[in-house]
């Protein structure tokens, strides 16, 4: 199967899984996919493709963004305001690694979005 066509395949098993998804789900594919651009950001990083890294951070940041958009600042008190700021601290974070062209602290955001992913797969949905 040539490159496009597997992304195209891609494409519409996403969409296929968004449809379908409830909103447990949805927040689940939001950290599957925040996590594997930061891990294709980071092998473009290590190949010098710094155009694609960019792009993959990019879409990094967007996501960790729309679950900071999604937080209910209000309903969800203590802890709602707690990741609005660990949020913040990644994309920052984000910024800094796709500048200095750091791993390491892309492994870094990596290891923090995981932790709260792990969290919110334990919640019965």
């Amino acid at each position: 199967m040539n490159a496009y066509a597997m992304k195209q395949y891609q494409t519409v098993n996403v969409h296929a899984q968004v449809s379908e998804a409830n909103p447990h789900r949805l927040i689940q594919m939001l950290f599957e996919g925040g996590l594997q651009r930061l891990a294709q950001a980071k092998g473009a990083m290590h190949h010098g493709n710094l155009a694609l890294k960019g792009e993959l951070m990019g879409k990094a940041i967007g996501i960790i963004g729309g679950l900071r958009d999604g937080l209910d600042l209000q309903k969800g008190g203590e802890l709602s305001a707690n990741l609005d700021n660990l949020y913040a601290y990644m994309i920052q974070r984000l910024s800094q690694a796709n500048l200095k062209n750091d791993p390491a602290i892309i492994d870094e955001v990596a290891g923090l979005l995981r932790e709260i992913k792990e969290g919110w797969d334990s919640i019965p949905a």
